[in-house]
């Protein structure tokens, strides 16, 4: 049914058309639509004045006509598009009436008559109104410490101008706004306050040509710093004091690092000298065990027959044993131990002078005495 209406209206306004065109006119447009900017969902409204004896007005849409007037009544083709007319000192003015803006709705607006090579243009602004909020919500700050506010706009177009209204007494507040870098169609503002007391903040957003805005409120509650805080106002360490310290306690922790690797390496180096040292003592003393032990033994070595003293001695020797035999080392060695051992009984009642030959040596010489016995 309503698509036959809609039928029904466009073959009236081409009958008309028609009938304009065979009977002709000479009216014209004395003023056309002025520039709109139109919230999105808002409506949009064009004038258009014209003189009198005018048969056919047409309202067209980026090219394309939206709505046709005659003086009896319109034809409306669209729903969204519909007019309204006026008499102004003799002249006749057709409004036309965009409905629920939209953005594709943006774009040029052009009045125009059917006999007349004159005709009015206008441009369609559409700006979206986004939404608006304060991330942190509620806020609760330390007197005096400096603290920041957020706020964000997304999905406006074109972005709107942030403002903030302060209702907290505050030593020091500024802000800034920017738009995101990842989305063209968003902005955030930062507030920087250093507050005294509590009260709110609200973010304001106002859009550019038009007188509307939006805006968000949150409450700032202001607490007492603690007691034992060492964090006092007008004792924060600036941003190069800062990282200074954090550069000169990295230092001294490489240095304390290096002086323990170091005190490390001479601990090992003295260990292993004193080892060493240990080492070489004991090479020293086995080495003089071992000197005393051949001392001894060439103490306790072989008897030198060969020796001859130059003091005076008395000699009895039997004629058959004045000369002695040369004797080995092998033998010299039995003999020595045999002369040092003492005389028991039975030994002395065979080596009887009867029985065996005997050779005695006395020496003068207090000092050295010398027993030779021969087996």
């Amino acid at each position: 049914m309503r698509d036959a209406g809609r039928c029904r209206g466009i073959l009236a306004a081409l009958v008309v058309l028609a009938g304009l065109a065979a009977c002709g006119s000479s009216n014209e447009i004395i003023e056309g639509p002025k520039n709109v900017t139109a919230l999105k969902g808002s409506e949009a409204r064009f004038n258009c004045t014209i003189s009198q004896g005018w048969k056919l007005i047409m309202w067209a849409l980026k090219g394309t006509v939206v709505l046709s007037v005659t003086p009896t009544e319109p034809i409306i083709t669209n729903d969204r598009f519909t007019a309204m007319s006026y008499e102004e000192g003799g002249n006749f003015i057709s409004e036309m009436i965009i409905h629920d803006v939209q953005l594709s709705d943006a774009g040029q607006i052009k009045c125009s008559l059917q006999n007349s090579d004159r005709d009015g243009s206008a441009f369609l602004s559409v700006q979206v109104m986004g939404r608006l909020f304060i991330p942190e919500g509620s806020l609760v700050v330390m007197e005096d410490k400096p603290c920041n506010v957020t706020c964000r706009a997304l999905g406006w177009t074109p972005l709107p101008r942030l403002s903030w209204e302060i209702g907290v007494p505050v030593s020091h507040s500024s802000y800034y706004s920017v738009r995101e870098p990842e989305d063209l169609q968003s902005a955030v503002s930062v507030l920087a306050l250093t507050p005294q007391g509590n009260g709110t903040v609200t973010c304001v957003a106002e859009m550019k040509r038009l007188h509307v805005h939006e805006s968000v409120t949150v409450n700032l509650t202001v607490v007492q710093p603690p007691l034992d805080s060492i964090d006092k106002p007008g004792t924060t360490l600036p941003a190069w004091a800062i990282v200074l310290l954090a550069v000169s306690l990295s230092l001294l922790l490489i240095l304390i690092i290096v002086l323990i690797i170091i005190f490390c390496c001479c601990v090992s180096r003295r260990e292993k000298e004193e080892s060493s040292y240990q080492s070489e003592i004991r090479k020293s003393a086995n080495m003089k065990t071992n000197k005393d032990t051949s001392g001894t033994k060439l103490k306790s070595g072989n008897e030198n027959y060969g020796y001859s003293s130059d003091e005076p001695r008395t000699t009895s020797v039997w004629p058959e044993t004045a000369s002695l035999p040369a004797k080995s080392s092998e033998s010299s060695v039995p003999e020595q131990r045999v002369s040092r051992q003492p005389y028991q009984g039975s030994d002395q009642h065979q080596l009887g002078p009867a029985s065996r030959p005997q050779v005695s040596f006395n020496v003068v010489s207090p000092k050295k005495v010398r027993n030779v016995t021969l087996v």
